[in-house]
């Protein structure tokens, strides 16, 4: 008997101390994220003074608390330590991405879709076609000069990396500084266009790669498998915008109506996160894909949509700041220590910042684009995050995948601290956004507004 109740004093005692650990672990979780959140904000006033996006402030403030810097001091919730804290914050980045998707969305209306739809379409695809060809082209180039930097294979992945842009950044500005506008518009469909093009130039090259290094190529997996993610990402996003319209009928207070709302992205980005396999063809979903078509489906069918996204911007907005501030935590600068990732990195970021002007200002004036927007769009597509990784992670497997993926570390550093940067200059160029100065850029500006009615 006494040896019983030792048994269940000590089963007590085993998770009274799990209990205080996971209390620990769920403290430093909080009070990572309210430094993460109050420490970009604070950045924010700093970029301000600089005349810089918002968006790179938060990068900043996040590279500053990751693991290089504030993180190294090893405090407990005071930064992040390493890159392990950071990515168990992962469900975070997912449910803003699901939400920047949504949003995008709403520029899929059937007004916009007639107006430009074949510009976006054709603009979408030519540019994310040719940054692959020219990146493809430089780094086969550099295997024929320098074998032992770059494998044929890797320089062909690497390519089809170069298609993917981010659209987080690209809209957080446009959002900062309430851009508006024909170039804006078409902008916000490209980005979004570009995911699916990206999806299938990176699955057909990695396919290539591999087929390269072990002799056999999968039909299946080169052509088949990105196509049915991308009909099955646009049949399950069409599936819950139409269950979004159909729930959001039963409530008519605002409250309730954009606590829906915020369901479902979070069940999109969730069911998104799902794969399965069926016939040997291996099936899953592109997050942005899904949550994307929920948007434009429900926008589309809905008639309060227009107020109600506008709520929703107005709740995601912190959500927003602790994305950028994690992304700006997980940029690894280890991989500046490796001269050959430098040179490699180098020639990727200027042939494929190349090739997404040439790309665009080529679609723009082939779909008769005004010369404004063939002038400018070009600098607003270079951004690149999330997608690029998920693709180099994948990369990994080719023989020298490591490699792959520090380069693109490499290129998501500079281009997340420098794309917003040209993509505001470029608005700005565009006279798609007013100059900052005594009138808050968050207003409209009267003056653009009377320009454009007059042209």
């Amino acid at each position: 008997m006494l040896w019983y109740s030792r048994k269940i004093f000590a089963g007590t005692s085993f998770i009274k101390s799990t209990a205080k650990g996971i209390e620990a672990i769920v403290m430093e979780i909080l009070i990572s994220l309210s430094a993460a959140l109050i420490g970009g904000l604070l950045m924010s006033r700093l970029a301000k003074r600089l005349h810089l996006p918002a968006v790179t402030a938060y990068l900043v403030a996040g590279l500053l608390l990751g693991p290089f810097f504030i993180g190294l001091l090893g405090i407990p919730g005071l930064g992040f330590s390493s890159m392990e804290s950071v990515e168990r914050l992962n469900i975070l980045s997912q449910v803003a991405l699901g939400f920047i998707a949504f949003t995008i969305g709403n520029e899929f209306r059937v007004s916009q879709l007639k107006t430009m739809g074949r510009q976006a379409i054709i603009v979408g695809i030519l540019q994310a076609v040719c940054a692959t060809l020219m990146v493809d082209a430089a780094l086969i180039l550099l295997h024929f000069i320098r074998p032992e930097a770059i494998s044929v294979s890797s320089a062909i992945t690497l390519g089809a990396i170069a298609a993917a842009t981010a659209p987080a950044a690209t809209l957080m500005v446009v959002r900062q500084y309430k851009a508006d506008g024909p170039m804006t518009r078409l902008l916000l469909m490209v980005v979004a266009i570009d995911d699916a093009v990206g999806l299938v130039l990176f699955s057909a090259s990695f396919g290539v790669a591999m087929a390269l290094e072990s002799g056999t190529i999968s039909v299946v997996s080169v052509l088949v498998e990105p196509v049915v993610e991308i009909v099955l990402s646009l049949l399950l996003g069409s599936v819950a915008g139409l269950a979004l319209y159909w729930v959001e009928r039963f409530f008519h207070s605002r409250s309730k109506r954009l606590s829906i709302s915020i369901g479902f992205v979070f069940l999109t980005a969730g069911l998104s996160m799902g794969e399965f396999e069926l016939g040997g063809v291996h099936c899953g979903f592109s997050l942005l894909l899904v949550c994307m078509m929920t948007g434009t489906l429900f926008c589309n069918i809905c008639d309060f949509s227009e107020e109600l996204m506008a709520r929703v911007d107005g709740w995601t907005a912190p959500l927003f700041v602790l994305f950028f501030v994690l992304s700006g935590a997980e940029l690894d600068l280890s991989v500046l220590r490796n001269p050959s990732v430098l040179l490699i990195g180098v020639i990727y970021i200027l042939i494929r910042s190349l090739g997404k002007y040439l790309g665009s200002y080529g679609s723009c004036a082939l779909t008769g684009c005004s010369e404004n927007i063939r002038n400018h769009l070009g600098m607003t597509l270079l951004p690149q995050a999330g997608v690029a990784l998920g693709m180099a992670i994948t990369a990994q497997s080719l023989a020298d995948g490591a490699m792959v993926r520090s380069v693109v570390l490499f290129s998501v550093l500079v281009y997340e601290l420098v794309g917003p940067a040209l993509t505001k200059r470029s608005l700005l160029a565009a006279g798609e956004i007013m100059p900052e100065g005594k009138t808050s850029a968050r207003k409209k500006n009267p003056q653009k507004t009377k320009r454009h009615s007059v042209t």
